[in-house]
């Protein structure tokens, strides 16, 4: 299989060169048929240019190995510039959305679209529809956050387009030019709406959350059944990139040696490792049996899940 970072850069030039394609296709045809709402679609695309390029960008620093600085590595770029994409995204869509709301109130004359732009429109969907399926495969394939944002904000794309698409044949139908502008301003919202639901579904791996708290049951049934160990605690499970960091203190006989107890933490850290994808380290804590820590505040015990 091919390295992780690889695999997202190809897949950031893929949707540089597609949404570059589009973007160019759809505002100038926008401009020239007169429309909008085709126009507000092919800023939409410029932005993921724009979003894949910060993609290119974070995959290269994500690949530089661990070191004084950053000692657990520098895969949570990934998260940071999933956060970074969600504001270039809510930019595009509020610029879109004051340009639309001045139209509105300027008023004036308005002509109706060529019907040429709803050809564009639909080549586009098409377009969309082949590069979200590819960023969601690939996204899901390295683990990458960003790209899985990418993929939804191009499935996001897809609507837009349909409710430009529908806009269109409306405004060419009964004759409202006034459509297509209200068309637009809709398509804007709903670039905002994505934006802010991308920016807060990272601060999850920011303050080291977890999306499945199941993970916990699984690592306690992985550590509960190893000889010698008793009353697995106090397990913290967080991710850097695609990886997870498995913290967890465990009680063996007081009367082991030193080694023993080594011994014993060490086949926890194995069988974590086998029963567990994408384990970048596990932390193991041994304490004496009966040990008892009234100040411990942080955590996760077996008998919370």
């Amino acid at each position: 299989m091919e390295p992780r970072h690889r695999l997202i850069i190809r897949a950031s030039w893929v949707s540089i060169a597609g949404n570059a394609i589009l973007s160019v296709l759809k505002i100038t045809v926008g401009l020239l048929a007169g429309s909008m709402a085709v126009v507000a679609d092919g800023i939409d695309s410029a932005s993921d240019i724009l979003t894949s390029v910060i993609t290119l960008i974070t995959a290269h620093i994500m690949n530089r190995p661990p070191d004084i600085r950053y000692p657990y590595g520098y895969e949570r770029a990934d998260t940071i510039a999933t956060k970074a994409l969600s504001f270039v995204i809510f930019f595009a869509g509020a610029q879109l959305a004051i340009s639309t709301v001045t139209k509105l109130f300027e008023g004036g004359p308005a002509e109706v679209p060529s019907l040429f732009a709803i050809w564009v429109i639909v080549a586009s969907i098409i377009g969309k529809i082949f590069l979200a399926i590819y960023q969601s495969r690939v996204g899901k394939k390295t683990g990458s956050g960003m790209l899985v944002a990418n993929a939804r904000n191009m499935q996001s794309d897809v609507l837009i387009s349909l409710a430009v698409l529908m806009g269109l044949v409306f405004t060419v139908v009964l004759d409202i030019p006034v459509i297509d502008t209200i068309t637009a301003l809709a398509v804007s919202f709903w670039i905002m709406a994505t934006a802010i639901r991308i920016f807060f579904q990272t601060n999850r791996d920011l303050m080291d959350g977890l999306s499945d708290p199941d993970m916990y049951k699984k690592v306690f049934k992985l550590v509960t059944c190893i000889k010698g160990v008793y009353n697995p605690h106090r397990a913290r499970i967080r991710k850097t990139g695609n990886k997870y960091i498995i913290d967890i203190d465990i009680e063996v006989d007081g009367s082991k040696t030193v080694v023993e107890a080594h011994d014993i933490s060490l086949e926890v850290e194995s069988n974590i490792k086998k029963g567990i994808e994408n384990v970048y380290d596990v932390i193991v804590h041994v304490e004496p049996y009966g040990n008892v820590e009234k100040d411990e505040k942080f955590g996760v015990s077996n008998k919370d899940v």
